[in-house]
């Protein structure tokens, strides 16, 4: 499992965060940026990681910006993305049981650090459930 990372300014700092977190879990990623507080647009950066899953190159994706929103929006205008917000574990949990979310948006300036690890380690723990949730999945391809 290798995952592709960004944020922009907001979410730098936590996106360092993060990283040290997989270098001590021996987790593979690939920092798409940005590498500093100074301002930049969140959907650069949404792009690298959306494009990295979109050609097989990740598996999954970690977005992080200010409130993890726009991230998100950015992310799941991009085909086969399914981006999802999430701010505790158990969304982060659902959004791959029954939504096979593929990327996590995350909110520096709403949720903290730890559990934003916890929310992470959920959301790369849980499979998809697949079964009736793979009929909805066809149906919002389809749109």
């Amino acid at each position: 499992m290798i995952i592709s990372i960004a944020a922009d300014h907001a979410g730098y700092e936590l996106k360092e965060v993060i990283k040290n977190y997989f270098d001590m879990t021996d987790i593979p990623y690939m920092d798409f940026g940005t590498n500093s507080t100074e301002a930049v647009d969140y959907p650069v950066y949404a792009q690298k990681v959306c494009a990295a899953l979109q050609t097989g190159e990740s598996d999954f994706g970690i977005l992080v910006c200010g409130t993890g929103i726009g991230m998100a929006i950015a992310a799941n205008k991009h085909k086969d993305i399914r981006a999802a917000n999430c701010t505790d574990t158990y969304s982060a949990k659902m959004a791959r049981l029954h939504n096979d979310a593929n990327v996590l948006t995350l909110g520096s300036r709403v949720t903290g650090a730890g559990l934003v690890l916890d929310i992470i380690k959920q959301f790369l723990s849980t499979e998809f459930e697949g079964g009736r949730h793979s009929e909805r999945l066809d149906m919002l391809n389809m749109l």
